[in-house]
């Protein structure tokens, strides 16, 4: 499935994830959040279960629920 990836900086140096479908704008309970995009039309196996190099858990069930998935609020990457 391809997917748009976004991000933002987060306190501690931290960066946190935003993950919907291509092509799709991000939903409107994000968008004023400083989400910047990151890529565009990433190609992601809708069979995986976590993308730990996002922390994002379950990423398609979050996209089916509520139209985007997001890292986990346990675990934010480092900043590179």
């Amino acid at each position: 499935m391809r997917v748009d990836l976004y991000r933002r900086r987060e306190a501690g140096d931290k960066y946190s994830y935003l993950l919907v479908l291509g092509g799709k704008p991000i939903p409107e309970e994000v968008i004023d959040t400083g989400w910047n995009i990151a890529a565009e039309g990433i190609d992601v196996s809708d069979e995986r279960e976590v993308l730990p190099e996002y922390a994002i858990e379950q990423p398609f069930q979050q996209i089916g629920a509520k139209g985007y998935a997001i890292t986990s609020v346990n675990y934010q990457p480092s900043a590179e």
